[in-house]
């Protein structure tokens, strides 16, 4: 076991010896599962790639990959290292747009992971109104579910994410702000068969095929339980689709029914493509919000952004209460 003579020793090495190229490699062979093309990557030879590994191995006293016929697989060393490396190397890059902030006081980056709830309203309204005010900030989005996007934002790929806000187990890792409240109806397209029905009953809901968010959130459990508290099984054939475009091309294009936040599809609601069916699920309404590391870890660019986001939240609120 470790001591904590070594463990100093250990670190003052580490210190003095660690190069910026050794988490780079790390993370390029975390990522291709080879040495080979990880050291292609950084134009490096392969002995030059495996030598920074193996120096690396002998500073921290750990056998950080494995060769299997998978590939190059990281040892349980090896993951920790290369979930520090690319939090350390994000951490760079997020100083280097900090400075060029300084520098022309409105410049800078945000990267924003989203979710399905987030990217119909509120994320394109503070996107549009940081755009406004500070035009020389570059923004990227990336979507996905929570299981997706929480890992980047761990590692530093993300300086935030906003949306239906993940469950618990996320939650002591990161800081989580809730900004209002969403409602899920049940929608579909104007003149769905299942309008013509004076009373809808779950018999009618059951006899509809669906899109589903998918298996790993939490609004899909919540509909699963729906069915399962109600004695029917959940739809073994429903679509699963985090897109909203998609979803929305489903519903005015078929028969399905989608469950989805109210908010999502309140512009195509006011226009007449899309009808809710006045059925009353018993799914509570949800948080969304913004999960992100902390106010520390935000650069000007990204504190801005999250400033908008609370501003444009009220408004979503405001008018839903």
């Amino acid at each position: 076991m470790p001591t904590a003579d070594n463990h100093v020793k250990i670190t003052e090495r580490v210190s003095t010896r660690l190069k910026l190229n050794q988490l780079r490699l790390l993370v390029a062979i975390d990522h291709h599962r080879s040495i080979l093309h990880a050291a292609a990557e950084l134009n490096m030879s392969q002995p030059a790639a495996t030598k920074l590994l193996k120096d690396l191995e002998i500073d921290f006293d750990v056998r950080l990959f494995d060769r299997t016929n998978r590939g190059v697989v990281p040892t349980g060393f090896g993951e920790a290292l290369v979930r520090h490396s690319k939090l350390i190397l994000a951490q760079i890059s997020h100083a280097a747009q900090e400075l060029d902030d300084l520098v022309d006081g409105l410049g800078g980056r945000v990267v924003v992971g989203t979710l399905l709830t987030a990217s119909a309203v509120l994320l394109p309204r503070t996107i549009n109104q940081l755009h406004s005010s500070r035009p020389n900030v570059s923004i990227a989005v990336r979507d996905g579910t929570n299981d997706f996007l929480m890992p980047k934002l761990n590692s530093g790929e993300l300086d935030m994410v906003v949306g239906r806000l993940a469950e618990y187990r996320h939650r002591e890792d990161f800081k989580q702000e809730i900004l209002y409240r969403e409602n899920v109806v049940i929608a579909c397209r104007t003149g769905h068969p299942i309008l013509n029905h004076k009373e809808i009953s779950f018999d009618h809901i059951t006899e509809q095929n669906w899109i589903f968010p998918p298996i790993e959130t939490t609004l899909r459990r919540q509909i699963e339980k729906e069915f399962f508290d109600r004695g029917y099984p959940s739809p073994s054939n429903a679509i699963e689709c985090v897109s909203y475009l998609t979803c929305r091309s489903l519903i005015l294009e078929s028969d399905l029914l989608c469950i989805l936040p109210y908010q999502v599809i309140e512009r195509e609601i006011d226009q007449g493509e899309i009808k809710t069916v006045p059925f009353k699920l018993n799914i509570s309404s949800g948080p969304v919000g913004v999960s992100y590391r902390g106010v520390e870890s935000l650069s000007p660019a990204a504190s801005e952004f999250l400033l908008e986001l609370r501003k444009q939240a009220i408004t979503i609120d405001d008018r839903h209460r």
